[in-house]
């Protein structure tokens, strides 16, 4: 039988080499719920067999079950009718069987039927169902709605819905976009208004919601009359009923297992969730944290799963009496692609090493009884977080539409077929740079860290592990990088021009994205020696990129800027 974990040698090598026992010890309180409930793990080395066996057993429902069947959903797609949304019977089976796996509540805590596993775990098997199913893995995805209600809710809101989330009864969906402002959330109009007994309604409209037809609703609405920024925003939570209408659901490019609703919100009737006013400025920027980590594992399954198809295709097709996987020109893209495809799961887990690292520590900040040392990590790995999860999903999700793009092109004509997988790679590949957050978005959310410096500690940290001599000289070259990047942010903040840094910004979280993935792709290749050539090949393509955007930045070319608008203007 065919397992998409037991088949992925990089996937198994990150489980064995992520350093998860302080985050076990931490999210399993020393292990005392071992003593309470009986799928609680006694110790590190039985947590990590947990984590192994569970990804076992999702990554055989994604090969077996989820993968026969996705060219089928892909084809027939979402349906709506009357008012209604019905799933292909493939994606409901889909979902059974992952219920059946028991991973519908992975983050959740043991008292609700979860599994309290960290996030890392969680988003390997989001790689593996993507890998099957690009658009399965946006309902499976979607249990960071559970973890927001865990992590905000009240403890009434907590054990009505948790449990079922736990137990594949209920699916969720994050309400936020409205059809007039996409991104610009703080604008937000969906009203929020109590009645004299205190109950909440919601009353506007919302668009481009994914699995909008869904059992349990998050909804950013604005709840204070008067007020027109993020500050007058409240999140929300609401059921399916009558007065939740879906109008109709989007006719997308890809991703067609899942519906992209627009609903109508009549006066649904809502619960707060959390406190007044803090629905834009901290619950939507967790569960947006939360989804650039399931985005960039969503894009790295699609790569995985293109990069698969092309190098397979190109051993089997035979041209000029050779296999073309021979000539110079294949291989050296196929090459590419996994030098590419390995560089964003290096980023994506240690990602989730420190988002989880911040979730623990942030947990034992609020309910425990911190040190000195305890807020100190917090506060540390909440800045590296917002750092590393908007220049993660930037790299994961622009890898992907690069490595789909020339997976069709390996693929020949034959590649732009509906026959083969590979057109449907690059179409569901194509949303992954755009929603919950354009890669332009990512920019604006990652280059306050890089001008601050954020990331020169875990840096520090990397340069300083002990390499094979044979991989010295290149993370010499990665320093020499490192040092010249220090002088563009530099360049950047003397100007104390607005415009300039920002035409700069990509440029230089490109940049710093490139010295940090070269260093952990060298520290992976101290662990095993097979991985050397990717780290090298990383690291050359790399210095030859920074060198471009480097000379870019430190030129204070304000003609750049010019050409730009003249260009525009033409």
């Amino acid at each position: 039988m065919a397992n998409f974990f037991n088949d992925n040698a990089d996937l198994k090598f990150t489980l064995e080499n992520l350093e998860l026992a302080p985050i076990c010890r931490m999210l399993e309180d020393g292990f005392k719920f071992a003593e309470t409930y009986d799928t609680a793990p006694r110790d590190v080395e039985d947590a990590i067999d947990n984590y192994r066996r569970s990804l076992e057993v999702v990554g055989g429902v994604a090969a077996d079950n989820i993968d026969p069947r996705s060219a089928t959903v892909d084809k027939e797609g979402a349906r709506f009718a009357d008012g209604k949304v019905t799933y292909h019977p493939f994606t409901v089976q889909n979902l059974e069987d992952l219920t059946k796996a028991g991973v519908m509540g992975v983050m959740l805590p043991h008292q609700y039927g979860g599994l309290n596993f960290p996030v890392t775990i969680y988003t390997m098997m989001t790689e593996m169902v993507s890998r099957a199913d690009a658009s399965l893995q946006n309902i499976f995805g979607l249990q960071d709605i559970a973890e927001t209600i865990n992590l905000f809710g009240n403890d009434e809101q907590k054990a009505k819905y948790l449990p079922g989330f736990a137990a594949g009864k209920f699916d969720g969906a994050m309400d936020l976009t409205e059809p007039d402002f996409g991104s610009d959330l703080q604008s937000v109009r969906l009203r929020a208004w109590q009645d004299e007994n205190g109950q909440w309604y919601l009353n506007g409209m919302k668009r481009f919601i994914t699995n909008g037809c869904a059992q349990v609703h998050l909804v950013l609405a604005r709840s204070e009359e008067g007020t027109t920024d993020g500050r007058g925003l409240s999140m929300f939570i609401c059921e399916k009923c009558p007065q939740l209408v879906v109008r109709r659901i989007e006719d997308k490019m890809g991703i067609h297992g899942v519906a992209t609703c627009e609903l109508q919100f009549n006066d649904v009737p809502a619960q707060l969730c959390g406190k007044r006013r803090l629905g834009l400025i901290r619950y939507v920027m967790s569960l947006m944290n939360g989804a650039r980590v399931a985005i960039s594992a969503q894009a790295v399954g699609i790569a995985e799963a293109a990069f698969r198809a092309a190098r397979k295709y190109a051993a089997e097709r035979e041209q000029f009496k050779q296999s073309i996987d021979q000539f110079p020109a294949i291989y050296s893209m196929l090459s590419s692609m996994k030098v590419k495809l390995t560089a964003a799961r290096a980023l994506l887990y240690e990602t989730t090493r420190i988002v989880d690292l911040r979730s623990t520590y942030s947990h034992l900040c609020e309910v425990g009884a911190p040190t000195d040392e305890d807020r100190a990590a917090q506060k540390y790995y909440n800045k590296l977080a917002a750092l590393l999860t908007p220049m993660c999903k930037a790299l994961a999700t622009e890898s992907a539409n690069q490595i789909a793009y020339d997976a069709i092109q390996i693929h020949g004509g034959t590649g732009f077929m509906r026959d083969f997988n590979a057109e449907r790679y690059y179409r569901d590949a194509r949303i992954t740079n755009i929603y919950e957050g354009t890669t332009q978005l990512q920019v604006v959310a990652a280059i306050g860290g890089v001008m601050q410096r954020d990331l020169d500690r875990r840096i520090e940290e990397l340069a300083a592990l002990e390499l094979p001599a044979e991989l010295q000289a290149f993370r010499d070259k990665v320093m020499a990088m490192h040092a010249k990047q220090l002088t563009a942010v530099q360049f950047v903040a003397d100007r104390k021009d607005s415009a300039y840094h920002d035409l700069v910004a990509r440029a230089l979280v490109e940049m710093e994205t490139m010295i940090f993935v070269s260093l952990l792709l060298l520290r992976d290749a101290a662990k095993d020696a097979s991985r050397r050539a990717i780290a090298e090949r990383y690291v050359i393509d790399s210095e030859y990129e920074f060198a471009m955007r480097y000379m870019r930045v430190v030129s204070g070319d304000t003609a750049l800027m010019q050409n730009r608008c003249e260009i525009m203007d033409y």
